[in-house]
């Protein structure tokens, strides 16, 4: 077993992770759904209607930090998609995802598993990101062992159950503790051309297995509005598929609540989305009330800005919450950037989490208007489901209605434009391998479909046998990587430098690869701006540059640019001078001292200085200035003498003073400061004031080089110049 713990401060060790794998075995099986206090959560200031329990470890949004730093967690398990094609590269993508709430981690393809034969060992890093071998998912499934203690809740991991070695992977996905999957025997048919006898009878096996390990399972249906050339206008048929493999799965024995749809939204701006996708979520949720619903974003839509993305996923997301989504999926624009980016995973985390906080509750204050319109469409789509599915019966069933073509057709039953996919029911991958099983027919396993001619008074089929591998994890034999080259302790050991060694370079897929991405307003029109971008990131010294994304601004007047590219040069750790962190007091502590002392500063930019905007977003209330922690301000405007703020300190008896020192030629900015520490010494209250100096040319370091208390640059905000001032007070005894 996995007795290895995580330690916040430090990374996931890879290597760690690698040892013995030979014994490990999951901790646990089958999937986990997110704890909701039926009273609702009360976090920092709020109480929340719509959230599950918080986790021990985490980052909140951003501005969290105006919120006693709470952490709300949506109820509805959220996942993240991973495709890195190096596993050990994303089980520190699934680290990070879960830190932001992510519990559902699906590790998808860069290439088609379902296009795989068999199961396969060792792990060429050409077979893409899904998990398939034993080695893949047992070190990854290690990680989430290590990861869901260390955030506090369990986490669900995610692959696929498809193509011909589908009952196998199943076998396989369930001795190693995957918990949802995707398994729909039409994907297949459809998408891969696995013969569909050939494919049903497979997924009938594969089903039971995945019922036997408690494993959810997703269908695959939203397949077609991602396909058909106008997807928006699938909807009834999509029902029709959702309500095949539903049906189907309960046949086969697998419970009503391991089962999941693939809701996606048939529609994205700037079409009306909402016309089109809520009577689509609400016509779902009337049919299928008796199953869970994964919401995911349709890719189909998504282009190369992740910010047109994050833009639907919020309208996707609201939609979840009227129709009450068990499962949000957040998808990234990855694909069209053609590499995995390790922080679009947390941003579409982030689109759901402030999505969900923003709108908590929002049932309790709005309905869905089921009268007029959205009744009307709602009605509309199942009846056209019911007489598409009439249709399939008539014609002989499923396999008869694909063979003619009903799916995947860009019409709105009952028209149809003649696009959909057919396949023959003779022909395709796997056909006439099909082979009856004989009356004695016995195979000595659990979670096994069909005709099994046990013996009488078995109790359990594998008790033949001693125990099958899903009952004895012990049977199970470990086969380590068989390929001498492309294998993960090779790519390991090419990344040592950047995991524990000295150097550092940027990363975006993965370890040490170097990629960065370059933003950039050019303002040419949209073909001049694409080879501009390549040629300006060229001369930044970026190899191998990529125009990625391309937004125009206007036709004539401009495009902004997104370019990736790597860059060759390392970063020595070592070699970076790292100030120490300035610690912070807890702002109740702040506010009392300043109201012990009765707090004046007086405050101006000096010399020949008129740049004042900086300041006065330090001093005043409306940007967080110090004005907002009880301290009274003088403020003596632009270019004053530092005589002149000296004296003022004297005559409103401030406790500090305050300059802004914005020009730096010929270093005169430091030659304020010092005259400010020199002339408060002559005037002999030195020791009664707290002398503070900032600017963009302002480091820290120049406090003790000037003889100040304190000294800021560029970033700082009101409660970093009040912290340092009741520190200086708190060390000199005033408070």
């Amino acid at each position: 077993m996995n007795n290895q713990q995580l330690d916040p401060r430090k990374k996931l060790d890879i290597d760690e992770i690698m040892q013995d794998l030979e014994s490990y075995h999951p901790k646990r099986k089958g999937w986990v759904w997110r704890k909701k206090p039926a009273e609702g959560v009360n976090m920092g200031p709020f109480h929340y209607r719509d959230m599950a329990e918080p986790l021990k470890n985490s980052i909140g949004l951003p501005a969290a930090k105006y919120f006693d730093a709470i952490d709300p967690q949506p109820s509805c398990v959220v996942t993240t998609e991973i495709a890195s094609g190096r596993f050990e590269d994303d089980i520190r993508r699934m680290r990070m995802a879960a830190w932001h709430g992510a519990d559902h981690l699906m590790v998808i393809r860069t290439t088609g598993q379902s296009h795989i034969d068999g199961l396969m060992e060792g792990t060429p890093e050409g077979t893409g990101g899904v998990p398939i071998t034993r080695k893949q998912i047992r070190a990854s499934r290690k990680a989430c062992d290590m990861i869901e203690e260390e955030v506090g809740r369990p986490i669900n991991f995610h692959s696929y159950v498809s193509g011909v070695a589908g009952p196998e992977v199943a076998v396989l996905f369930a001795e190693e503790g995957i918990n949802g999957a995707h398994q729909d025997p039409q994907y297949n048919v459809l998408y891969r051309n696995v013969n569909m006898y050939r494919s049903f009878v497979d997924a009938a096996e594969a089903k039971r297995v995945m019922a036997g390990a408690d494993i959810f399972q997703i269908d695959g249906a939203h397949n077609a509005n991602a396909t058909a050339k106008a997807g928006w206008l699938v909807m009834p048929e999509l029902m029709v598929q959702h309500g095949i493999n539903c049906a189907f799965s309960v046949a086969v024995g697998m419970e009503k609540a391991l089962i999941g749809l693939s809701t996606v939204p048939p529609n994205s701006p700037p079409a009306p989305k909402l016309w089109y996708d809520l009577p689509y979520a609400v016509a779902l949720r009337d049919f299928f009330s008796e199953y869970k619903m994964r919401a995911q974003q349709n890719t189909r839509y998504i282009e190369a800005d992740i910010e047109e993305a994050i833009r639907t996923h919020t309208i996707d997301t609201l939609i979840s919450m009227l129709t009450s989504a068990d499962i949000q999926s957040t998808i990234t624009p990855d694909e069209g950037r053609n590499v995995p980016w390790h922080y679009n995973n947390i941003r579409g985390v982030q689109t759901v989490k402030q999505t969900w906080a923003a709108l908590d509750g929002i049932k309790e204050l709005l309905t869905i208007n089921h009268d007029g319109p959205l009744g009307e469409m709602v009605r509309d789509l199942k009846e056209r489901a019911v007489a598409f599915l009439e249709e399939v019966v008539e014609t002989g069933g499923y396999f008869a209605a694909v063979e003619q073509g009903f799916f995947v057709d860009s019409a709105k039953y009952p028209e149809r434009n003649g696009d959909g996919i057919a396949r023959d029911g003779k022909g395709g991958v796997g056909a006439g391998s099909l082979i009856a099983r004989d009356s004695d027919y016995l195979a000595p396993v659990c979670s096994h479909f069909g005709h099994n001619h046990l013996p009488a008074g078995t109790h359990k089929a594998c008790d033949l046998i001693d125990g099958c591998t899903l009952c004895k994890p012990e049977k199970i034999v470990y086969i380590d990587e068989l390929d001498p080259e492309d294998n993960v302790s090779n790519r390991l050991e090419k990344t040592l430098p950047y995991r524990k060694g000295g150097l550092i370079r940027p990363e975006a897929e993965w370890a040490g690869d170097g990629t960065v991405l370059l933003q950039f307003a050019i303002p040419e029109s949209e073909d001049v701006a694409r080879e501009a971008g390549l040629e300006m990131a060229r001369k930044m010294g970026l190899q191998d540059p990529q125009v990625i994304n391309l937004s125009v601004l206007h036709p004539a007047e401009g495009c902004f640019v997104e370019v990736k590219g790597k860059v060759a040069f390392d970063i020595k750790k070592a070699d970076l001078k790292i100030p120490p962190k300035e610690e912070m007091l807890p702002e109740d502590e702040i506010r009392a001292a300043i109201k012990q002392v009765g707090l004046k500063v007086v405050a101006a930019t000096v010399g020949e200085d008129e740049h004042s905007v900086g300041l006065r977003e330090i001093l005043d209330i409306k940007h967080g200035g110090i004005e907002k922690y009880g301290v009274k301000y003088h403020y003596l405007g632009t270019s004053v003498p530092i005589g002149k703020l000296v004296d003022a300190a004297i005559e409103t008896g401030a406790q500090a003073i305050l300059i802004s020192t914005i020009i730096s030629h010929n270093d005169i900015h430091l030659a304020q400061m010092r005259k400010l520490a020199e002339l408060c010494r002559e005037k002999g209250i030195r020791d009664q004031v707290v002398l503070v100096a900032g600017g963009t040319q302002v480091n820290r370091e120049m406090a003790a080089e000037t003889g100040l208390d304190a000294t800021f640059g560029r970033g700082t905000k009101g409660i970093h110049v009040v912290n340092a001032i009741v520190k200086t007070l708190k060390q000199r005894g005033v408070v």
